[in-house]
């Protein structure tokens, strides 16, 4: 059988070149299979690249009556239904840690904007503000990072980089997640806990069911009014509006996000808040994570064609 392989979501052809040299790909270049290929071209179609937060469901899988395997790029799968592949024993894979320290340095570089209101004082030199010393609340000393207390939220391989670059920036650091880790810092078993203990919340948990809007008004207020929120997970692990006002109340002070509810829109009001900084979800988006996740396609998609276990298979 052919090595054809469904290209289900959008990427650039720069991505997929590495790919391309080693299976035939087609590209939907993000439309629905049926309104890019006819039944007949996607009758015979085995596998398919998705990125893993793109929604996947039994539709999809059942316009694919050939497919034997789901590649997402990408560490998220959140968006594919996993219970009907299962059902249709659709082996799902995934590009595990292979941009985690990429997400971890963009968490940092979050915080330090947020934290140093950096945005706020490019602008205040860019529009003359330093120059004729003009009155800025923005401008006021910010707390500074030493001795400040980071929740991590999630203890993967994310949140393992991102609570040692806290650490190494003299930060106290704590976490939770659904168990207990072998790391060097205090374990909260209550989410509630560590919010209400740390200045700064960094989010890196994978998105389901059970994390959906769990940062909701209770846990911003919580965080408290000094509180800064950093989001590079999921933006269905935030309430979004709940975030927006309580920024706009100064229930909490900042927040830092690369990630948001309805990708790639903009997100609303929190566009026009000077104490947020926004970023299009690029935390795993660099030269070197690529080739990481392109290998770990490979590897996935040359093992399943070859009749083997993916070699990344989804632990979930």
């Amino acid at each position: 059988m052919s090595d054809q392989v469904l290209v289900f979501s959008r990427f650039s052809k720069k991505l997929l070149a590495r790919i391309g040299q080693r299976f035939d790909l087609l590209d939907t270049y993000g439309a629905p299979p049926l309104e890019a290929f006819s039944a007949a071209q996607l009758a015979s179609i085995r596998a398919l690249i998705t990125a893993g937060g793109q929604p996947l469901g039994a539709d999809v899988m059942d316009a694919l009556p050939a497919l034997g395997a789901i590649v997402c790029y990408g560490t998220g799968y959140d968006g594919v239904d996993l219970a009907a592949a299962r059902a249709r024993n659709i082996a799902v894979g995934n590009s595990p840690a292979a941009n985690a320290a990429a997400v971890a340095d963009l968490a940092m570089a979050l915080l330090l904007a947020t934290e140093r209101r950096l945005l706020p004082a490019d602008q205040y030199v860019r529009g003359g503000g330093w120059a004729s010393a003009a009155a800025s609340p923005l401008m006021s000393a910010p707390r500074g990072l030493t001795g400040a207390r980071v929740g991590v939220y999630g203890m993967g391989e994310i949140g393992r980089k991102i609570a040692a670059r806290a650490a190494a920036f003299e930060m106290e650091v704590q976490y939770h997640s659904r168990s207990r880790h072998d790391v060097p810092y205090p374990y909260h078993a209550d989410l509630g806990d560590l919010v209400a203990w740390c200045d700064i919340l960094i989010i890196a948990v994978r998105a389901g069911a059970e994390t959906h809007h769990v940062v909701d008004a209770a846990m911003l207020r919580k965080l408290g009014a000094g509180g800064t929120l950093i989001n590079i997970a999921r933006g269905s692990v935030v309430d979004q509006a709940a975030l927006t006002a309580a920024l706009a109340d100064r229930t909490i002070a900042a927040a830092g996000l690369d990630v948001f509810e309805t990708e790639p829109h903009q997100p609303g009001a929190l566009s026009a808040l000077p104490t947020v900084v926004l970023t299009p979800h690029i935390g795993g988006h660099t030269a070197s994570s690529h080739l990481r996740m392109q290998d770990c396609v490979i590897a996935n998609l040359a093992a399943f064609f070859a009749g083997q276990p993916l070699a990344y298979p989804v632990q979930a």
